[in-house]
């Protein structure tokens, strides 16, 4: 049996924006640079969770290289 969890797969904008911590426009910046992703569904536009833990995750490692 699989077990459902609660998180989402995918966020809003605004929720994205609450979920990683940065503003709107910056969300914006990152996504027409190509540095994250993000899906159409029903009209809306989805920013995947993995996409966010990936963009940290590059960051992280962006910082630990420095």
């Amino acid at each position: 049996m699989q077990e459902s969890s609660s998180a989402p797969l995918a966020h809003r904008i605004p929720d994205a924006c609450q979920r990683i911590g940065l503003g709107r426009s910056s969300l914006y910046e990152l996504i027409k640079a190509g540095r994250l992703k993000t899906v159409r569904i029903a009209g809306r536009t989805l920013v995947p969770e993995s996409e966010l833990q990936r963009l940290v995750a590059e960051a992280e490692a962006e910082a630990v290289q420095s």
